[in-house]
């Protein structure tokens, strides 16, 4: 009996698993299945579960496969057909043990909320909890979770309760304690030679710009003579725009702090680190200037969600 649900399901994920959108009469047309209502019904339990969107055009109702949910199609069918329980998943499925054999960083959102809740209710577990709650924020807005309160986050999935909504907020409360600390820490014997030290520095000190930055931000970093960095200097918020980063205070800092180099950074809060025309201008205007009182910008890192990325490194 298992293995024959386990086939049936896998006759209607696979045959629409490459499409990019679908309907649900669509998708009954393109499997074989005797009782197109259970077509209808595995559709709705995959747009339930996170691996499908459900969009509305023109007065009909269209769903689209989430691409970056993290989940194989596959290992649903596995975690329906076999249980939903995170003890009952294959260990190589669980979250708390990938993190432990391959870091924090290896995990998606999902996974990481579903730790944080780590225990399901009847009908919906830790992990699937995670996975609704991951894509109703979506990866450029779960910045906006620590915002939200209980009863809007129980609205979402009735797995959050008093104490997994107090363990996801203090989560997120002591990650944005460690970023700060760590922003205020200064970096001994480092040294930035090129584009890739820079672009792994503000990764890490600017860290807190690439999640939680809702405005741009202008910050330099002053170097020594042997490009060590010795302070971190905001210089302006807002809109990126030449004539708001006046090249008097951005060189004010650095001849203060003695520099022999300075580093520019901001931030897209946009999630796109890609330069604009406008980063480029502030670039080659600041360099101009830096030439002529002789302290070298060594480089400008963009830094966002997707990554950072050297508007120098393109030029």
């Amino acid at each position: 009996m298992t293995e024959s649900r386990k086939e049936r399901l896998k006759s209607i994920v696979y045959a629409i698993r490459d499409l990019d959108e679908f309907s649900s009469e669509g998708a009954k047309l393109l499997c074989n299945d005797p009782t197109p209502a259970y077509v209808t019904k595995v559709i709705r339990l995959l747009a339930k579960d996170g691996l499908l969107n459900r969009v509305e055009r023109d007065n009909q109702e269209f769903f689209r496969w989430v691409r970056n949910s993290g989940v194989d199609p596959d290992h649903w069918i596995d975690r329906h057909v076999y249980g939903e329980q995170i003890k009952q998943s294959p260990e190589q499925d669980r979250p708390r043990e990938q993190l432990l054999q391959e870091g924090p960083s290896k995990l998606s959102d999902a996974q990481l909320i579903a730790i944080l809740i780590r225990v399901g209710i009847v009908g919906e577990s830790a992990i699937q909890a995670g996975r609704v709650i991951s894509n109703r924020f979506g990866e450029e807005k779960i910045a906006n979770l620590p915002d939200w309160g209980l009863a809007e986050l129980r609205a979402i999935s009735k797995t959050i309760r008093k104490d997994s909504y107090a363990q996801i907020m203090a989560g997120i409360e002591l990650g944005r304690r460690i970023a700060l600390l760590r922003d205020q820490k200064p970096a001994l014997a480092e040294r930035i030679r090129g584009s890739d030290d820079a672009i792994r520095y503000c990764s890490r000190v600017f860290a807190r710009l690439a999640v939680d930055g809702k405005q741009e931000e202008f910050h330099i970093v002053t170097l020594d003579t042997q490009h060590g960095p010795i302070n971190n200097h905001l210089i302006t918020v807002g809109t990126l725009d030449a004539s708001l980063v006046h090249p008097r205070e951005v060189f004010r800092a650095a001849i203060r702090d003695a520099a022999s180099a300075i580093l520019l950074v901001h931030n897209h809060p946009s999630g796109d680190p890609t330069p604009s025309r406008e980063d480029k201008a502030v670039t080659e205007r600041l360099t101009q200037v830096g030439e002529v009182v002789g302290i070298r910008v060594l480089d400008h890192i963009i830094v966002a969600k997707e990554r950072c990325r050297s508007v120098l490194a393109e030029r």
